[in-house]
């Protein structure tokens, strides 16, 4: 507890316990659909708090659910607080509900006595919700868990009534100011996100580099250029035989040739015309795709070669803050599992879809590292196209025929065959210079200005926990003298309290007490 010579004038600080009347709740049988069917009273669970001002819930339960459930009612005013949920290792959901209502075992109600808002202590919960983590958590539980005493035991600063008003008047001032800033920076990102969209797929569709052309005529068609990539792509492939055959101290055998597979020419009948010198080719056609080993985990050095795994990959970008080391001295064999710098990396294991596929290119300070299973790596026949072919593979045509049809937010995975079939338009390469430049630099414009979106939203919640933290210290608004002081509720509690110890019944509902919740335990 704060020393009460550093509380602002006329303040008190007492035991949330003290504060008013404690509710728990329950789950009325979900097999018996008498007390859910057609319900009109609010079932609040975990899932509703996502509003400070709680109106209503998605379940709902019926008259008979209370009567014949221990899960009773509790009155509008009260202040809601989840008290068992995995969100509770990042946040305390905190809400009022204006309604009157029941709620799950998952969540306390604090319905405070007289002389303290309501408002007021949902606020206090907010500012101080990582303090109360830190000491109110159980340990050592599946589910993240508040312990309900010690929630009970922490110390809540009170102000005088009058004042306790004024703070909530200010605070949702404000906040107020700041909920459309922070409406305004989402709906920013939003459309930065459908911008970036509509500029991938003006690349892939001729239309970004539409008056361009016109005034170039490609010296070279598309459909020329793949026919040379397709002859280079044997020979490469000729070449790697050979060198396996070498390195196996072995001749090649006869008509080993003959085993090379050409990849078969896209069916181009029911899709768009492109725009003149453009052809239709396969990722297979432009590039070969690698998956990784797997390498066995028991094999895993403190130093080494970086492993290369899904969790070093983000949107955009690897990142190494999860490393993997593989030894060294094992490297022999596995020499073509080491990616180069440029090439185009796809984790092909759940990849996110929702904010974009894991597809990144390699940076110089991603090399050295090794290919691990379920990564595919694409070694492009020509490098200059890389830049082109990353920019389609961005595109929601690339993540709409990997998805198939699958639904939700995650794929359960991608194939290697599934990204050498992706049909896409290929320009003549001058032109895919030009897009891919004009890509790469309207998408990094469009990165930095999200990038800064994201800096402001942190400095609107920031700014949050600021404005609570002086409301709470006393620094938000202005102190009346002429207002009656809390120690003046303080002592009513205190008599109120003497006098139902003297007669042994249990505080009333406007008065502070440590019973345990009538509900249905969890």
């Amino acid at each position: 507890m704060i020393e009460p010579s550093l509380l602002p004038p006329q303040w008190i600080q007492i035991p949330l316990g003290n504060c008013g009347t404690w509710h728990g709740g329950g789950t009325p049988s979900k097999f018996n659909d008498l007390y859910w069917a057609n319900g009109t009273l609010p079932w609040i669970s975990p899932k509703d708090m996502k509003t400070f001002r709680i109106t209503d819930s998605e379940d709902h339960l019926t008259q008979l659910a209370i009567e014949e459930t221990n899960v009773k009612p509790f009155p509008a005013g009260t202040v809601l607080v989840v008290i068992r949920s995995g969100i509770l290792s990042r946040t305390l959901p905190v809400a009022v509900s204006q309604v009157v209502g029941t709620m799950n075992q998952d969540l306390k109600g604090l319905l405070p006595i007289a002389g303290i808002e309501s408002d007021f202590v949902a606020y206090f919960l907010q500012a101080f919700e990582q303090d109360i983590l830190r000491k109110c958590s159980k340990h050592g539980t599946t589910v993240a868990s508040i312990d309900t005493a010690s929630l009970h035991a922490y110390p809540m600063r009170i102000a005088p009534l009058n004042e306790q008003r004024r703070i909530v008047a200010k605070i949702e001032e404000l906040f107020s100011d700041l909920d459309a800033g922070v409406a305004a920076l989402k709906r920013a990102k939003a459309n930065l996100k459908r911008y970036r969209a509509a500029v991938l797929k003006a690349a892939v569709e001729g239309k970004l580099t539409e008056e361009w052309r016109a005034k170039h005529p490609a010296k070279e068609s598309a459909s020329t250029l793949l026919a040379r990539i397709l002859q280079e792509r044997r020979q490469k492939w000729e070449a790697d035989q050979l060198t396996k055959f070498a390195a196996a101290g072995k001749e090649p055998p006869k008509n080993w040739r003959e085993k090379y597979v050409e990849p078969l020419p896209p069916d181009t009948t029911d899709l768009p015309e492109l725009p003149e010198g453009w052809c239709w080719a396969s990722v297979e056609q432009l590039a070969f795709v690698d998956v990784g080993f797997a390498f066995k985990s028991a094999e895993y050095t403190k130093e080494g070669i970086r492993l290369l795994r899904g969790e070093n990959m983000e949107p955009g970008s690897l990142r190494w803050n999860d490393v993997r080391f593989w030894p060294e001295d094992k490297l022999a064999g596995l020499e073509h599992l080491l990616v180069e710098e440029g090439q185009i990396i796809l984790a092909m294991d759940r990849p996110m879809v929702s904010t974009g596929l894991k597809l990144a290119r390699v940076k110089a300070n991603d090399i050295p590292c090794l290919l691990v299973q379920r990564m595919a790596r694409l070694r492009m026949l020509d490098d200059t196209m890389t830049g082109f072919l990353y920019g389609a593979m961005q595109t929601h045509a690339f993540i709409s025929h990997l998805l198939g049809d699958q639904t939700g937010t995650q794929l359960p995975h991608i194939s290697g065959s599934g990204i050498e079939e992706f049909v896409m338009p290929l320009p003549p390469h001058m032109e895919q210079q030009l897009i891919a430049a004009e890509v790469a630099e309207t998408l990094s414009q469009i990165e930095a200005t999200a990038n800064a979106i994201d800096h402001d939203l942190l400095r609107a919640s920031r700014l949050r926990q600021s404005i609570l933290k002086q409301a709470f210290e006393g620094k938000l608004v202005p102190q009346d003298p002429n207002d009656e002081p809390a120690s003046v509720l303080l002592e009513q509690i205190r008599a109120k309290q003497a006098i139902h110890e003297g007669n042994g019944k249990r505080p009333s509902s406007d008065t502070p007490h440590r019973s345990k919740p009538r509900g249905k335990k969890s």
